[in-house]
């Protein structure tokens, strides 16, 4: 009979040509009973006669009625214990223990009679049922037909309609949807009963197992919120649930009785049979029955044959090796296969995938600093990209303040854990990898926007060896170039040297819900949450479920591969809001959570309807892309209720397709609507058998979490703007005596004085590591420098070598201590004889502004055209390119611009107080030569020039100002300016337009 038609997540129908065609079901060989099964099944009789009948029968004739005849009096409870109340006591335990174990039996003997349904669990009897399970499967081998040995085995060939994977995952724990297909089950039990006695028998040259006999497993019906899956049919009949890959490769690919395939282990179906180990045990198994079959039960015996493993490995070797169709959209998460030796990733990319220390460090010794960010490149990369971000806003935001005196000027100086946090930061992130891991979704996006492709859903995405892999839900086809097919039709691989070659597009983020999980096979997973068809559920102890659930928050908060999202944490997370404000929302509770994502799925649904698209993939390529389809991803880490998880799972069914995504904690594990479960257990590790995964983790525990929070609260902008100014990190004496010993000069060309120019290919590194120490006058931890200068990684032992040869050309001061030394945390300092102009220019800005020039006129104006002197143009401006690329981590190329700035309005408000308007013009032009676009510079520029008393230099001025800000026209503060000074300024500007 040919299957219904039905429309798949894709809108393509599942029935379609390219699909998988409807086949006749092969049932399995087994080979008839021998002698052995008759004299097991008798002494099966035995054993259960003795001891349903024996055990209690000799406690009645030996001990009798055990307890008392009548209520006890108090004083019983102070006698002393004697042999006959022990004797009665445990004759008691006795009874109990046989009463379990017949319930047992007749739970058993109920579901192998009727074959109907998973045999109940009765509680606290796990061995006693397993024994009573064993028993009663061996006494009713010779007396009952293969449909009373498997419970449900009589609907053997019928299973759920429709051909989606994951929407029949998500389905089965809808109540709605249980009723039916438990309706369906009961309806054709009777037809298909027959059949399944005509599994029976098995000719000689048809046994597969390597231990012996065939056995098969038919997958159960749900039971309630119990649905069957190969891991619970390992570890029942195999002993270890991570045995489910040897039942998933004896039937990979074959056709089941429906007509479908299995081609994931997480997907199953109830009606379909699963070939077994030969070691497989258990009463539910189907194992060498002995009946007769009809002619086209033998005919469809012989296809099921001619689907395993013996009948593909002739179809390859007489020359096809084409994989066959998948059925529906991929649900099992599989690791890449390796490149060819001699063709892995870059050693930076094998770094920073492998979690290791680009300082050659042995896994497990840190120097103090938290391993959790060490191995998170991606999350690091992000949380330092915001984190500066953050910290340049601040300093933006104070230079509207009062000139001098601002707080906000240096950022404070992290201590204890927030240090540690940031020196992590600094060598975990990989900035590059996320750049191009951002370049290549977006190139992707952008080339299947030009084919008139639509983009395909993608479960997961792949680090691995320096090549970028998307695994599909489903083959969609050839990739655009230079993607390539990978290891199948679901893979879609990009390699590092083809991704270095993209350059930025406008083509929106394609993937935003990508979030790191953790490292398999030195490969790193990240999941698309918005992309799985229902729920993710995350099991484990309450502690390490918060710490993955903060670190998958954290990524989806600062990744640099998205646009716009929404991240709604429920039960947690409401510290973690400074880390994005724009993103993260946070609701108090499970009610919360259903009035606004209830709202929000409707709203969705509406808005794809009106744009005629069938999922919010469709609507990211194409000319609206910058305008909605923002996934909103939503993190629970509280186990919701009975009620309100039912509620949930309704909620989610449609949520993929709607850029919806539900990572929700649980402490069982067992959560209706649930797709995808995962465990994170004690040690770290990140496990989903159903998914084929066991990842390491990516975490982010709780005292790194508030420590990365601590950084970005500290450099919050609004933070007590009124709050105690910060001084510079490092003040040095400005006067005559304080001739330093060793001066660098970064503000322009870098130069040393005092210090003769090392020889040899290490001195471009010793002076960019001189550089990032002065930078950095509070301390530099070790594998911070060496992840600076050797981003690619090198060996401790070259790192040490270079440390050597730098406190070697720093020397020592006149009392013997060296200039390089080591603090009492393992950081670098150098010592106070070694400075550099900026040190200086930051302390005679300070010194003017807060200390000696506060009283003194003259001192001010002497010290701020001292600084202003010093400027020679941006920091370190003859760098060699590919060189010091660190400095993208640090905010003082927005410091100094604001600190330039500063000096020379304060310049000139000194030279205005004496109506010196040139003197101040010129301290303003300056400044503007290193702060062009500072605002504030231009405004007293124009007050200056006002105070000319040429009202024909400040009509020049004006239209330079106008030709300066071009389209985006002028800053509302410089227009009232404007205005207030030369109300004609309009006219000339028109005019010149």
């Amino acid at each position: 009979m040919a299957r219904r038609s039905t429309s798949g997540s894709t809108g393509r129908p599942t029935g379609s040509p390219s699909g998988p065609r409807n086949r006749t079901p092969q049932p399995v060989r087994l080979r008839r009973r021998s002698f052995g099964d008759f004299v097991k099944a008798f002494l099966a009789f035995v054993v259960l006669l003795v001891l349903v009948v024996g055990v209690p029968g000799a406690l009645a004739v030996t001990v009798g009625w055990p307890l008392p005849r009548s209520a006890p009096s108090m004083d019983w409870l102070s006698q002393p214990i004697g042999v006959e109340t022990f004797l009665n006591a445990l004759t008691v335990i006795v009874w109990l223990a046989w009463a379990q174990f017949t319930a047992c039996v007749l739970v058993e003997v109920k579901a192998a009679v009727s074959g109907v349904g998973l045999p109940g669990r009765v509680p606290g009897a796990g061995p006693s049922q397993l024994l009573a399970r064993q028993l009663v499967a061996a006494l009713l081998l010779v007396g009952a037909t293969a449909a009373s040995l498997t419970p449900g085995l009589s609907q053997l060939g019928h299973s759920l309609e429709g051909n989606q994977k994951g929407t029949v995952a998500a389905a089965q724990a809808t109540p709605g949807i249980l009723a039916q297909q438990q309706e369906q089950a009961k309806n054709t039990a009777a037809a298909l009963a027959e059949q399944a006695g005509h599994v029976a028998a098995q000719a000689e040259h048809g046994g597969t197992g390597a231990h012996g006999a065939t056995k098969y497993y038919r997958i159960q019906p749900p039971e309630g919120r119990h649905h069957d899956s190969l891991w619970e049919i390992a570890q029942r009949h195999l002993g270890d649930g991570r045995r489910y890959k040897e039942i998933y490769e004896l039937n990979k690919d074959r056709v089941q009785p429906d007509g479908s395939r299995l081609s994931e282990a997480s997907l199953i179906r109830p009606g379909w049979i699963m070939e077994m180990p030969g070691d497989a045990h258990g009463g539910e198994l189907v194992e060498n029955p002995d009946a007769h079959v009809s002619s086209e039960v033998r005919q469809q015996i012989g296809d099921y044959a001619k689907t395993g493993d013996h009948a593909q490995q002739q179809h390859q070797e007489q020359g096809g090796g084409q994989h066959a169709d998948q059925d529906g959209a991929t649900a099992r998460i599989s690791v890449p296969s390796p490149r060819p030796a001699g063709d892995a990733g870059t050693p930076a990319t094998q770094v920073r995938e492998s979690g290791s220390d680009s300082s050659g460090q042995s896994a497990g010794h840190s120097f103090g600093l938290p391993e959790a960010l060490l191995g998170a490149p991606l999350l690091a990369a992000g949380l330092l990209a915001a984190l500066g971000r953050r910290r340049r806003q601040a300093l933006w935001q104070s230079a509207l303040g009062a000139v001098g005196g601002r707080r906000g000027m240096e950022p404070p100086t992290p201590t204890g854990d927030a240090q540690d946090v940031q020196d992590a930061l600094l060598v975990g992130a990989d900035p590059e990898g996320v750049r191009l891991l951002d370049l290549s979704l977006r190139g992707l996006a952008a080339a299947l926007t030009a084919e008139s492709r639509s983009l395909p859903v993608v479960y997961a995405a792949w680090l691995s060896h320096g090549d970028l892999h998307l695994q599909l839900a489903q083959p969609a086809g050839k990739p655009p170039a230079p993607w390539q097919l990978g290891q199948d039709q679901t893979f879609w691989t990009l390699s590092r040297a083809d991704a270095e070659r993209y350059e930025d597009t406008d083509a929106a983020a394609p993937y935003p819900g990508l979030v790191s999980l953790g490292t398999m096979d030195d490969s790193r997973l990240l999941l698309n949450l918005e992309a799985v068809p229902g729920i993710v559920s995350l099991s484990g102890r309450e502690a390490d479920r918060a710490a993955l659930f903060a670190s998958v928050a954290a990524e989806l908060a600062t990744n640099g591969w998205s646009d716009r999202m929404t991240i709604t944490l429920v039960g947690f997370g409401a510290d973690l809001t400074p880390l994005a404000p724009s993103r993260l929302r946070h609701l108090d509770d499970v009610d919360a959570l259903f009035e606004t994502m209830e709202a929000e799925t409707r709203q969705r649904r509406g808005a794809l309807g009106a744009a005629d698209h069938h999922s919010v993939l469709t609507g990211r390529t194409g000319p609206a892309q910058h305008t909605r389809w923002a996934p909103n991803l939503v993190l629970l880490a509280t186990q919701p209720s009975a009620e309100d998880a039912v509620r949930l799972a309704e909620l989610a069914a449609d949520a993929a397709r709607l850029g919806i995504g539900y990572l929700v904690g649980t402490e069982s594990g067992d959560l209706p609507g649930a797709a995808w479960a995962m465990e994170i257990t004690p040690d770290g590790r990140l496990l989903a058998p159903l998914l084929g995964l066991e990842l390491q983790a990516q975490l982010l525990p709780a005292v790194q979490q508030r420590a990365v929070v601590e950084l970005f609260v500290e450099a919050d902008p609004e933070r007590d703007p009124d709050g105690p100014t910060n001084a510079p990190p490092f003040l040095v004496d400005i006067s005559e005596q304080g001739r330093p010993a060793v001066y660098a000069r970064l503000v322009g060309p870098y130069e040393i004085i005092g210090l003769d120019s090392p020889e040899g290919d290490r001195s471009a590194l010793l002076h960019e590591a001189l550089a990032l120490l002065l930078l950095h006058r509070e301390g530099v931890h070790p594998r911070v420098l060496s992840s600076a200068l050797w981003p690619r990684g090198v060996t401790e032992d070259v790192r040490d070598a270079l440390l050597e040869r730098l406190r070697g050309w720093l020397g020592t001061d006149p009392d013997g201590s060296p200039r390089l030394r080591t603090d009492a945390t393992g950081r670098l300092v150098l010592a106070k004889t070694v400075v550099s102009d900026l040190d200086v220019l930051r302390s005679l800005y300070h010194e003017a502004t807060q200390g000696k020039g506060v009283d003194s006129r003259a001192v001010r104006g002497r010290l701020l055209t001292d600084a202003l002197v010093l400027v020679r143009g941006p920091l370190l401006a003859d760098r060699a390119e590919g060189r010091y690329r660190w400095l993208t981590h640090e905010i003082i190329d927005a410091q100094l611009p604001l600190l330039v700035a500063d000096i020379g309005l304060a310049l000139s408000a000194f030279h205005l107080e004496k109506d010196r308007a040139e003197k101040a013009i010129e301290a303003l032009g300056a400044a503007l030569k290193t702060a062009p676009a500072d605002e504030r510079l231009w405004n007293e520029l124009l007050r200056a020039t006002h105070a000319t008393g040429d009202p024909d230099r400040v009509r020049a001025l004006a239209a330079e100002l106008v030709a300066r800000s071009g389209a985006r026209g002028l800053p509302p503060r410089t227009e009232a300016l404007l205005d207030e000074l030369l109300p004609t300024w309009r006219d000339g500007a028109a005019a010149t337009g």
